[in-house]
């Protein structure tokens, strides 16, 4: 044991969830199982060792264990599109999603260049995204760089693994959150990556907040950013609403599509994830497909703002990256619980193509749990990093509680299979599923009641 590049070895025993294979949804289960963390020579807390108690225990004799019998550990959830600075919006009522952008999101948003009401918005966001058992989430901060300088050091005092960026919006916005100065938006944009991108777990999204609110000055200039620095990511909406999309038409005739508005910019990559893509057609999923760009499936606040269903199977036939997301606050839950039961709901539905009705699916149990997990870390090119528990992933999860509730305790006694276990945790589950959430080998959080 003392030949291992690795300090602070713990165990941790309790039932286990995870995919072998992080780029099939396709789980495993064990009913008594150890996983092994170990703090790495860059500081980070990896896991060492996944498998059955009995298999590993003799391998590590002089292991302290933390045991929780009768509980299960799987990957910490990853949430692909949220909005921290809407935390106090959500589930406010409006006729769609531009109005409720118009009344509730770009009112309270201007708050945000207040540090001290940024960092108390940041810090209650964080806390509640590790209580529903998320670790990882792509998210979006305001117009003002204060509001990303708060969450990252926010984040970063809990050890997260989280990505923002600036807003960029530079017409078509209110004052106080309008960017006034295009070139200074993009100035600002550059010191930000310098500041914070790869700093500890930390990471920077480029984000203009979607084609109708960015200049094409704007959005040029934030693809040439996106060309300088390759391992940032980028973040912004597309095909949400019909409405929506024919402002962007009127906004770009020249452009093929919503989503050509970005390609034209230099904005559709690897490392591009796009929230929403619910009213794409076949070449745009195919562009985003060879271009290792993502999309960002939001069903509750798709469902909320009446926006239209995500095509599981045309971005499948494409094959369309993906992942699920709260998209708080037009999303109505931080609960990945939640999301996972609408998504099901939404692949249900039957959806129209060219004036054809196509049948809905049901999405299989371990496909929506990967969605949410390692499928969205792939999506995010975090694969083998986060959303799972194989050995080399950083050493974040969640520990359930499959009788968290009465009706969880009795339906969960009576499931038959792993598949039938799953989809009562996500069709009856909440927030006090979570029992724990560890960030880095250390349990910062969780619903013991």
């Amino acid at each position: 044991m003392t030949s291992t590049p690795h300090s602070h070895l713990k165990g941790w025993r309790a039932g286990l969830l995870w995919f072998p294979d992080p780029q099939n949804p396709l789980a495993q289960h064990e009913t008594d199982g150890l996983l092994v963390t170990g703090q790495s020579t860059d500081g980070i807390v990896r896991v060492l060792a996944i498998g059955a108690y009995r298999d590993l225990a003799s391998q590590y004799p002089d292991l302290p264990i933390t045991h929780w019998p009768g509980l299960c550990m799987a990957p910490g959830f990853v949430d692909l599109h949220t909005h921290y600075p809407q935390t106090d919006v959500i589930g406010s009522p409006a006729d769609g999603l531009l109005p409720w952008l118009e009344h509730y999101t770009f009112p309270h948003e201007k708050q945000f260049s207040d540090s001290a009401y940024a960092h108390e918005v940041s810090a209650f966001f964080l806390d509640e995204l590790m209580r529903h058992g998320v670790t990882t989430a792509l998210c979006f901060a305001t117009a003002h760089p204060e509001s990303v300088d708060v969450f990252m050091a926010e984040a970063q005092k809990r050890h997260l693994r989280m990505i923002t960026g600036k807003v960029l919006q530079d017409r078509h916005s209110p004052d106080g959150l309008r960017d006034t100065d295009t070139a200074l938006s993009l100035r600002q944009t550059e010191a930000l990556i310098a500041r914070w991108h790869g700093v500890d777990r930390l990471g920077y999204a480029i984000t203009p907040r979607f084609a109708p609110t960015s200049t094409p000055a704007q959005l040029h200039g934030a693809g040439e950013i996106a060309q300088q620095f390759p391992d940032v990511w980028v973040q912004s909406h597309v095909a949400e609403n019909l409405d929506e999309i024919r402002w962007v038409h009127e906004l770009f005739p020249e452009a093929r599509s919503y989503l050509d508005v970005y390609d034209r910019a230099g904005l559709v990559r690897q490392r591009a994830v796009y929230a929403h893509c619910i009213h794409l057609d076949e070449a745009d999923r195919r562009r985003m497909a060879e271009a290792g760009a993502s999309a960002a499936v939001s069903p509750t606040s798709n469902l909320f703002l009446g926006s239209g269903f995500f095509d599981y199977a045309a971005s499948d036939a494409a094959g369309l990256r993906y992942g699920l997301a709260s998209d708080v606050g037009g999303g109505t839950s931080f609960s990945p619980f939640h999301t996972m039961h609408a998504a099901y709901t939404v692949a249900r539905q039957r959806i129209e193509v060219q004036g054809v009705a196509r049948p809905g699916f049901s999405l299989a149990p371990e496909h929506l749990w990967w969605q949410h997990t390692a499928g969205a870390a792939a999506a995010l090119d975090l694969c083998g990093k986060v959303g799972n528990l194989l050995p080399g992933c950083e050493a974040d999860f969640v520990v359930l509680n499959p009788k968290a509730t009465p009706l969880l305790a009795r339906r969960t006694a009576q499931t038959e299979t792993l598949a039938e276990w799953l989809f009562a945790m996500i069709v009856l589950g909440d927030e006090r599923l979570v029992a724990h959430t560890v960030v880095q080998g250390q349990a910062v959080s969780g619903n013991k009641a």
